[in-house]
């Protein structure tokens, strides 16, 4: 079955950089839609990126996009989250997910689906960024 497993997490200062790692396993890596989400107690989920299937292309939320960086490397089957420039409101629990598509389409229109709504997720690590 799918598995993620997220790791890398820890407690930096404001302006510091982190890089989580997902290992993945279950399913053939490159054919699936991945991304990042996080979500902070009493907050929202909110999704940072997703790259499509193979890394062929990258979506990133608005907020996020210039200081956050999602990569993979399919001979290990890991996909990276590069955090730069950390600030306390990036304070969070960092997920990891997967799912077979990247968009869903309703209609004569098609959007790129939030990593949260994937259907598989790891259990997270825990990033605190203090001033």
């Amino acid at each position: 079955q799918v598995r993620l497993v997220e790791s890398g997490g820890d407690s930096v200062q404001a302006g510091g950089s982190l890089r989580l790692s997902c290992e993945a396993s279950g399913y053939t890596f490159l054919r699936n839609c991945m991304g990042w989400y996080r979500q902070s107690p009493g907050k929202a989920r909110e999704g940072i990126g997703i790259l499509f299937p193979g890394g062929a292309a990258s979506h990133y939320a608005d907020s996020m996009e210039g200081r956050f960086t999602i990569s993979l490397d399919s001979a290990k089957n890991m996909m990276y989250l590069q955090m730069n420039k950390l600030k306390p409101e990036d304070t969070a629990m960092y997920y990891c997910a997967t799912d077979a598509a990247c968009t869903y389409c309703s209609g004569d229109n098609c959007y790129i689906r939030e990593p949260y709504e994937f259907g598989h997720v790891g259990q997270g690590t825990q990033v605190t960024v203090s001033s």
